[in-house]
């Protein structure tokens, strides 16, 4: 597979933009409540999460309808049915659509994370160095998805050669993201990379057995364009005030939140984000937001560079994903984000 297979998805996009039509068909529609779609639910979007929780949204005038994808492929088809206004995924997906002459092209208007967000989770104990992953398997996501190809750039940039032959990676890209723990619990893979909180609840669940034992973006030596927000290019033309006051509440919670690091008020940063996240403590919040703070993982601006976009296009053709390049004003807007500066 070279792409992610929209044709595939073309069919759940027939099925949604139908009820969409049926949907918004009757009335006029409010578009200061945004439709939104998330590729998944992690602490790894704080920022999201607590401009929610701390009413920055409802300052400008937004409301915000949230749906999960489980899966970038799928919030894509969100996207592209017009089920959903804006998603938070990879942009990846950007690039697959463009190069798949995807009409109404989407685009990322601003980008929320500049590195992996996973964590590698072990059965074989507290110590670990990437050389630990020679002879064994790990589960890193689905093919074609961010989490799978930076982790296999990492490791081929380590020196080590994936396979499953002596000497070599097992990298596991045959499991959906949002099955990755379950898989990683019932097989008999030594390791796997996790989003949090998923990984502080699995080693939650068996401290004895699992240990959170580093972070991918520890092992990349440069910033990846990772997770970012993404609308169609009509969305953004006739609704830029929209998507402008979207940002601009997203960019406060990050200072506010890093405001939290910076000052050692991390409990301030958990209680914004703990309406978001059941079944997690202050304390579980408290070091989650510690780690990713700490991996530099948002972005300081939003705005995602040329170089940005050419680490993405390196990290996927590096995978065997795409061949050949995508236009940068065709698919990064920087406009709406640089208002912000």
């Amino acid at each position: 597979m070279k792409k992610l297979k929209f044709v595939v998805c073309s069919a759940l996009c027939l099925m949604l933009a139908l009820s969409t039509t049926l949907f918004f068909g009757c009335g006029k529609r409010d578009y200061n409540k945004i439709n939104f779609n998330e590729v998944t639910h992690s602490i790894f979007y704080a920022p999201f999460y607590a401009a929610i929780n701390l009413g920055y949204f409802k300052d400008e005038g937004l409301t915000i309808n949230l749906t999960n994808g489980g899966g970038s492929d799928v919030s894509m088809t969100a996207l592209l049915s017009g089920s959903a206004d804006m998603i938070l995924a990879g942009p990846e997906t950007v690039v697959y659509t463009d190069q798949e002459g995807i009409s109404d092209q989407p685009m990322v208007f601003g980008q929320l994370t500049q590195t992996d967000g996973s964590f590698i989770v072990s059965k074989k104990g507290a110590s670990f160095s990437i050389q630990d992953l020679v002879n064994e398997e790990i589960i890193g996501g689905r093919a074609g998805g961010m989490p799978a190809m930076t982790l296999q750039y990492a490791i081929e940039n380590a020196g080590l050669s994936i396979g499953t032959g002596e000497g070599e990676v097992n990298l596991n890209t045959k499991v959906a993201f949002n099955a990755i723990a379950y898989e990683f619990e019932n097989s008999s893979a030594n390791f796997c990379t996790l989003f949090e909180p998923n990984a502080t609840n699995l080693v939650a669940s068996n401290p004895d057995k699992y240990h959170i034992v580093g972070a991918v973006a520890d092992l990349v030596d440069t910033h990846i364009p990772y997770t970012c927000f993404i609308a169609k290019s009509s969305y953004l033309q006739k609704h830029d005030d929209v998507a402008e006051k979207f940002l601009k509440a997203v960019r406060r919670a990050y200072l506010y939140l890093k405001d939290c690091y910076e000052n050692n008020h991390l409990r301030d940063g958990a209680n914004a984000l703990i309406k978001s996240f059941d079944g997690m403590t202050l304390d579980d919040l408290e070091v989650a937001i510690e780690a990713y703070y700490r991996i530099d993982a948002f972005s300081h601006d939003m705005i995602m560079s040329r170089q940005s976009l050419q680490t993405l296009l390196d990290i996927t053709e590096n995978a065997g994903m795409l061949n050949g390049n995508s236009n940068y004003e065709k698919i990064i807007n920087t406009e709406i984000a640089s208002r912000l500066a």
